[in-house]
């Protein structure tokens, strides 16, 4: 995925930016259907420490272009993150076929960096970076509930502690559009006033897990690098 390795899943989101202020929240479900999408869902809350703006333009998730010539061997990186003959393998090679710089395992450690952009931007009402970054779907399922919370009087307060487990679980391609699956695992701490400061959801005081399967998704013929978040569920 390029020369800028990490940067292979995203379209190069000012890194000093994220570095001071990705630490935010996440939550529960919403997917294609329009419902609101809600991200505080029921956490196992246990005492632990507490837990960044985005770059203008808000383009996060990208691949390089796919002019970059596939490594000597072919599937390599494929192979050596699914087992040869199993279906995430065979849809990871689909996709590595048809963009020659898709490399998983760096593409999952561009998801956990997106998946906390996202995450923070909810938490923050930031409807431009959102909307960059989501489907159009996602997008109005996020921004209802941005919606119904801001006409309640609630604010967020939230501390991104970290995503402790991140994998693919599922590649496909149709026709020229990559689909990639992952399930996360991240660890939070959230808690929701009302207008009058008085808290009703979450506590400042312990972190809360958070199972998450989101799949992003790009066709592979356009120009644009940037890949989108078409679905989330709640992981039971």
């Amino acid at each position: 995925m390029g020369s800028f390795d990490f940067v292979t899943f995203f379209f190069f989101v000012a890194a000093v930016i994220i570095f001071l202020q990705l630490r935010s929240v996440l939550g529960r479900r919403t997917g294609n259907e329009r419902q609101p999408y809600d991200p505080y869902t029921k956490r196992e809350g246990a005492k632990a420490p507490a837990g960044t703006d985005i770059s203008d333009d808000g383009k996060v998730v990208s691949l390089p272009r796919r002019d970059t010539p596939r490594a000597e061997g072919g599937f390599e990186a494929v192979d050596a993150y699914a087992k040869p003959g199993t279906d995430l393998n065979a849809g990871l090679r689909e996709i590595a076929a048809a963009d020659p710089a898709f490399n998983p395992k760096q593409f999952v450690e561009g998801a956990k960096i997106a998946y906390e952009m996202i995450v923070t931007a909810f938490a923050d009402g930031d409807r431009k970076t959102l909307k960059n970054l989501l489907s159009r779907e996602v997008y109005e399922g996020f921004v209802a509930a941005i919606n119904e919370r801001e006409s309640r009087g609630e604010t967020v307060k939230s501390s991104f502690v970290g995503v402790e487990k991140a994998e693919i679980v599922q590649a496909e391609l149709k026709g020229s559009e990559s689909a990639v699956t992952l399930r996360l695992v991240s660890q939070l701490i959230s808690v929701t006033h009302d207008k009058d400061g008085k808290v009703v959801d979450g506590d400042a005081e312990s972190v809360g897990e958070v199972n998450d399967v989101w799949t992003f998704a790009r066709d592979t013929r356009s120009r644009d690098p940037n890949w989108k978040l078409i679905a989330t569920e709640a992981d039971a």
